[in-house]
């Protein structure tokens, strides 16, 4: 796949003149914020697109142009942006104060029904972000069991953080960022998905403190992985001693009200929350067996060692309305179907285009998400999804050969739809309307990238 100088320019003058204001407000973020943004995901060439105000669905950019949204803030709205419910709850709080720098009730209650929901929570304790929440986790799962080694797969993010910050984008044996020190680095085996030999023998010299994984595979499922796989991986960490850690981040109160844990019937150690835990608002969780989560008590008069863990705002109140008023509504699972059917419909459609267009590619996912895979041998995975679990993670992660991501973002929000680049995912508040647009605007944008010369049509 290539991408000629002339028609590049024709789309990407095309943006420019879509989206002036965007331009104006980078040119400013340029000369204060390194990149010009505040999350890397959100760069995007010749600008970022920026947005003014949301609702439902939908949302504006300060240019003027409604764009369906699929990125849910990074999948943490599951009910959508402004659900009446979550605003009224974070109001009423907002009016009594913003950070009492002390113990709340609605802490307790968070917490109580964060137990309810999930079912490997006995205990919790709330944090900050889904990275400081799997931080958290391997320190614990390191004091628990004296070890130092993680495991982790191939293609699973699991936060910014030293510790697990490897072998998730492809290529995969090349570190994510620099600054990570090699003697930290050493620590981390990442292994291939789907593939339970590898896990035996990553967890056979009995050194690993914890194995960690997104239950559902990497980025959401963009790298599916099997349900016999899991378990594999639950029998395996028992026998060796290993603290086995969900990274709950999007599944949690996604795929079911009680996670992937309870759709699965595999109940981890650990399980790192944040997203939906938080109705939209910052704040993760960690949480999991007692025993475990003991370790942050200490012992009686000091005997026993204690893991230490502040934080200025963990389980803020605005963060704990938000997330108790989300997990109240999300708890019956109607709005999960919802938004489940959506993506499987949005599948379906970008499904049946790319077969009358003969463009080699193929949409996947299983729960309220949908990834796309546009590489030449999408063919041998058509109508065999089974497959896919056993495919290159790399090429799966990818998604597509540069510069085609990039480009069909800037073609999708040129007719109405905002991804992020080849994947979204759905919320309740999407709609008959959102997939009738979202069908056009994928139609419009394939013919976009043809006359790019991204693929031959």
């Amino acid at each position: 796949m290539s991408t000629s100088t002339a028609t590049e320019t024709g789309l990407t003058a095309r943006y420019e003149r879509a989206f002036p204001c965007s331009r104006i407000l980078y040119e400013r973020a340029r000369c204060v914020l390194p990149g010009g943004v505040t999350h890397d995901a959100r760069l995007l060439r010749p600008f970022p697109v920026y947005v003014r105000e949301c609702r439902g669905a939908r949302k504006w950019a300060v240019d003027g142009p409604e764009l369906v949204d699929f990125w849910m803030g990074h999948g943490s709205l599951l009910l959508g942006h402004g659900r009446p419910e979550v605003v009224e709850a974070v109001r009423r709080q907002l009016e009594k104060g913003t950070h009492p720098g002390a113990c709340h009730e609605l802490e307790v209650e968070w917490a109580e029904m964060v137990c309810r929901l999930l079912p490997a929570a006995e205990r919790v304790r709330f944090v900050s972000s889904g990275t400081e929440a799997s931080l958290m986790a391997v320190r614990l799962a390191r004091a628990a069991t004296g070890r130092g080694r993680i495991v982790k797969l191939l293609g699973h993010f699991h936060g910014w953080h030293d510790h697990t910050e490897h072998g998730v984008d492809p290529p995969f044996d090349e570190p994510m960022s620099p600054g990570i020190l090699p003697e930290v680095a050493r620590q981390v085996t990442s292994i291939p998905p789907n593939d339970l030999a590898a896990a035996e023998a990553a967890l056979a010299a009995g050194d690993a403190a914890c194995v960690m994984l997104e239950p559902t595979g990497g980025g959401f499922g963009s790298c599916p992985l099997q349900a016999g796989y899991v378990r594999g991986l639950r029998d395996l960490a028992r026998r060796h001693g290993t603290v086995l850690i969900f990274d709950e981040v999007i599944t949690g109160f996604r795929v079911s009200p009680g996670g992937a844990q309870e759709l699965l019937g595999i109940r981890p150690d650990l399980t790192v929350l944040a997203k939906v835990v938080a109705g939209g608002l910052p704040g993760g969780a960690l949480a999991g067996r007692a025993d475990l989560m003991r370790i942050l008590e200490g012992g009686p008069g000091g005997r026993k060692a204690k893991m230490h863990h502040p934080g200025t705002f963990n389980a803020n109140p605005l963060s704990a309305a938000a997330g108790m008023a989300t997990l109240r509504i999300v708890r019956s699972g109607e709005d999960i179907r919802k938004a489940n059917e959506t993506a499987a419909a949005v599948r379906a459609e970008f499904n049946r285009i790319l077969a009358r267009r003969g463009v080699p590619g193929l949409c996947h996912g299983q729960y309220s998400d949908f990834h796309l895979y546009l590489f030449p041998d999408a063919g041998t995975l058509q109508g065999n999804p089974g497959r896919l679990g056993h495919h290159d993670p790399a090429r799966l992660r990818a998604g597509a050969s540069p510069p085609v991501p990039e480009r069909f973002r800037l073609a999708m929000l040129l007719n109405g739809v905002d991804m992020p680049k080849l994947r979204g995912m759905t919320s309740s508040a999407h709609g008959e309307e959102e997939l009738e647009r979202t069908g056009k605007a994928f139609d419009a944008a394939l013919s976009l990238l043809r006359d790019e010369g991204c693929f031959d049509t």
